[in-house]
């Protein structure tokens, strides 16, 4: 595995997805924290939500701009952004305030390389990676700030460790989910097209032939 497709890997929804069930879980779990997961819950979600959301709107109906070479949110991008520097905040909750800036800087700045690998790899344009970027770190920074209506989070970091290791017991390194898959597949079926629009027809101004039944 080259280095960019382990960057790119780090924001596969494969391990992102598991892992932040995990953080949920440790946050509903107990009732003193619970408010903090029913946040953490409502921004993961979104994020992920608003990337399918435009990523069906292209596959299914050619919904992007070829001005900015846009088909959707990188959701690599996205999820990474939102996901990493919560996880490494939560490492760091024991720690000094300034730790916990510098883990969620990291995170941040974790988020970013896993973006440009998506460009490195020509899966994403790098409008697609800005956007992506911007709606995670915008969910990310909100389930951050809020923390102040509440007593602050105390996990210990061996639990934080664990859980990000946690998914690597039944997914192999590398593996991809098949969520852009499903999309595809989903975005076909609900538009009647034979294809999903590809980034060659937002360009050329050709678009799928609807289906034959």
């Amino acid at each position: 595995m080259s280095g960019w497709q382990l960057f790119t890997w780090l924001g596969d929804s494969a391990l992102l997805l598991p892992c932040a069930a995990l953080v949920a879980l440790w946050l509903l779990i107990p009732r003193a924290t619970r408010p903090q997961g029913w946040t953490w819950v409502l921004c993961f979600g979104a994020t992920g939500a608003l990337v399918a959301l435009t990523k069906l709107l292209f596959l299914g109906w050619g919904v992007g701009s070829a001005a900015l070479d846009f088909t959707g949110i990188s959701g690599h991008t996205a999820l990474s952004t939102c996901f990493w520097p919560v996880a490494l905040w939560l490492m760091g909750s024991r720690g000094t305030h300034r730790l916990r800036v510098a883990l969620a800087a990291a995170g941040w700045l974790l988020g970013a390389l896993i973006g440009v690998s998506r460009t490195a790899l020509d899966a994403h344009s790098a409008t697609e990676v800005g956007a992506g970027f911007a709606l995670g770190a915008s969910a990310s920074l909100v389930f951050l700030l809020r923390q102040r209506r509440w007593p602050h989070l105390r996990v210990r970091a061996h639990w934080v460790f664990a859980a990000l290791l946690a998914p690597l017991l039944v997914v192999e390194p590398g593996w991809r989910a098949p969520t852009h898959d499903f999309v595809a597949w989903l975005a076909v079926e609900l538009a009647g097209h034979d294809r999903p629009y590809t980034r060659a027809d937002l360009h050329q101004g050709t678009r799928p032939a609807p289906r034959r039944w």
